[in-house]
């Protein structure tokens, strides 16, 4: 399978690097069972340039939208960079292009923000961070946004809470795609067990 996650200026970065990590560890997982790693992972950039992150992190990216190929799994990435992102036509109408033929289209934060308003997740159940939860409903009243879960599916459409909730998204995701048992190795083989040291609510 093609799994593309998308990458631009202000994207958050746990947003994409976690789902990343557990697709790659996915594909390593495989190999080191001695069989064929089956996913091509890839970032993917609108010009296929060099993007600075939210936090500072400068991720180089592995292809353009223009020559990314064929996509199973899209993943777009929260941050602040959507808020400039939603008004860039040229993206949006790649999203949509890119989610007629897609398997799983994902999103992660407010990476929902261009999953409805390219289209692909009008009208569907969604969900985001939960700082941006009433902003959501307000720009997409066609949508049912969600609050306290860390993901939601809706038909293809998957979208996942801020920043770490990709992560179990993405683990959810290898289960599909591959099984539950080899989800649960890939869960395994990253360390992924977590026990936040302050795990009151604020």
């Amino acid at each position: 399978m093609n799994i593309g996650l998308l990458i631009f200026d202000d994207a958050e970065e746990l947003d994409f690097v976690g789902p990343y990590e557990v697709f790659t560890m996915s594909n390593e997982v495989f190999s080191l069972q001695g069989k064929p790693e089956p996913d091509n992972v890839v970032l993917i950039s609108e010009n296929g340039d060099k993007v600075k992150c939210r936090k500072g992190m400068v991720i180089e990216s592995h292809t353009s939208i223009e020559d990314a190929p064929a996509l199973d799994v899209l993943l777009v990435p929260g941050g602040q960079g959507t808020r400039t992102e939603v008004e860039n036509k040229t993206l949006l109408e790649w999203i949509a292009a890119v989610d007629k033929s897609t398997t799983w289209t994902t999103s992660v934060c407010t990476g929902a923000l261009l999953l409805t308003a390219s289209g692909a997740a009008k009208g569907k159940r969604v969900t985001t961070h939960w700082g941006f939860i009433d902003q959501l409903r307000k720009r997409d009243e066609a949508s049912e946004v969600l609050e306290n879960t860390r993901y939601v599916r809706d038909g293809k459409v998957v979208t996942a809470a801020g920043v770490s909730a990709g992560i179990d998204m993405a683990l959810w995701l290898v289960g599909q795609i591959h099984g539950p048992d080899h989800a649960r190795a890939t869960q395994r083989a990253m360390e992924y067990d977590p026990a936040p040291p302050y795990s009151a609510a604020v």
